[in-house]
């Protein structure tokens, strides 16, 4: 298959413990086959699987596997095995770019090795990443492979914006500005907001929300770009998050270290893997739990109040910052797990919002289950969108566009 005639592109979606994975028909986005290597490189009380489909097929394939170069080769056994054709490109999502890559790019041995720098910004997951790539290119040599960026989207946020007020030698060597990150879903439901909306995408102002049960980040678009972002040099900074405390006191994380005798790693993990809203509800790192275990009087019940308005602030006063940064938006985005299917979520994010034009139809918002979806008042001078947030399609998308590119050079 060439780019002229359509090409099928198996995107990886390489966490530091799975492996998500989605053969795609491009340019028509019919899935072939999909799933996710669960367990890969961990000791656990169960063994590692592959949830995978098929079509309307689905099951679960056990197998031993002690990295994700493993986890490939199982993937490309069950693609075989259930007579899928095979990929004409492969295409990952890299968690962190740095400074080198502001673009998404096709892969050589040039790009391998300045790949290799930029494992000690994102040493979780960047690194499993690279041995995935450099494991595709073994077995592969002369397939196309193309890196797509998380970082990559929020390159265009000016110096104002991505500059912390450090010392510019320490800025520079140690290469601390604000990267951004969920920067292939922002962009993803920038684009898809734009359509919905019958608007070309650069002339888009919309602040989006990408509320994932684990991570969360809004970012503000003008034009369609992004000019600003809550994820920072880390994804720690910012909202707060399932297990991540978000924005915090400097002085905070200097106590700690001082508290636990310089540990960097107790610190680390505590503001990462306990804080946010398991720190602060003490049961559970899902909002989803403390939305249904809210009432009553109890200590437990009060908790999970206080921790669902401590999440709830802190979305509504960035939201409030990023629709002034925009100016005149056409739309606030609310995307994946807690932004497509939690009406509460975004209904206590419009609350008092009426000055920034948002006006939240709160029949609509509750009963909506199908999207996309608009769940502003038909008068409100900024929609409310709900969208379904596919970072395997973008990276699909984008990857079969470069490769075209090059392919017509």
């Amino acid at each position: 298959m060439t780019p002229e005639t359509g090409m099928n592109i198996l995107v990886f979606n390489c966490g530091s413990s799975s492996l998500k994975y989605r053969l795609l028909a491009m340019p028509g986005e019919d899935e072939l086959a999909g799933g996710e290597a669960q367990r890969v490189g961990t000791r656990t009380s169960e063994p590692s699987r592959i949830l995978y489909r098929f079509g309307k097929h689905s099951g679960v394939h056990f197998a031993e596997m002690p990295d994700h170069a493993s986890a490939f080769g199982q993937v490309l056994h069950l693609i075989e095995q259930h007579g899928c054709p095979f990929p004409g490109a492969l295409a990952h999502r890299i968690v962190h770019g740095g400074r080198r890559f502001r673009d998404h790019v096709r892969v050589d041995e040039q790009v391998l090795a300045s790949l290799e720098e930029t494992c000690r910004l994102a040493p979780l997951h960047n690194p499993p990443q690279l041995g995935l790539v450099r494991e595709c290119a073994r077995r592969f040599p002369d397939l196309a492979q193309v890196l797509v960026f998380d970082t990559a989207f929020h390159s265009a946020i000016p110096a104002r914006a991505g500059t912390y007020a450090l010392p510019a030698s320490l800025r520079c060597d140690l290469e601390m500005a604000k990267f951004g990150f969920h920067g292939i879903s922002h962009a993803y439901v920038a684009a898809e907001a734009a359509r919905f909306l019958g608007i070309a995408l650069d002339r888009l102002r919309a602040v989006s929300c990408h509320l994932g049960s684990g991570g969360a980040s809004l970012c503000a678009i003008v034009d369609g770009r992004s000019v600003d972002t809550t994820m920072g040099y880390s994804p720690l900074q910012g909202l707060v998050m399932s297990t991540r405390c978000g924005d915090l006191d400097p002085a905070v994380a200097l106590r700690l270290l001082s508290g636990c005798e310089g540990d960097p790693n107790f610190a680390e993990t505590l503001l990462n893997r306990r804080s946010g809203v398991l720190g602060l509800s003490g049961r559970s790192s899902d909002l989803r739990d403390l939305l249904a275990g809210k009432q009553g009087e109890d200590r437990e019940a009060l908790r999970a109040v206080h921790t669902i308005r401590c999440y709830t602030w802190r979305l509504r006063k960035y939201l409030g910052a990023y629709l002034a940064v925009v100016g005149s938006p056409h739309a606030v985005i609310f995307t994946d797990t807690l932004g497509e299917t939690v009406p509460e979520v975004r209904a206590a994010a419009c609350a008092g919002m009426d000055a920034f034009g948002l006006q939240l139809d709160a029949e609509r918002n509750a009963s909506s289950t199908t999207l996309p979806v608009d769940v502003a008042t038909s008068d409100s001078p900024v929609r409310i969108l709900a969208l379904a947030t596919n970072e395997e399609l973008a990276i699909a998308r984008t990857s079969y566009a470069i490769i075209g590119r090059e392919a017509r050079k």
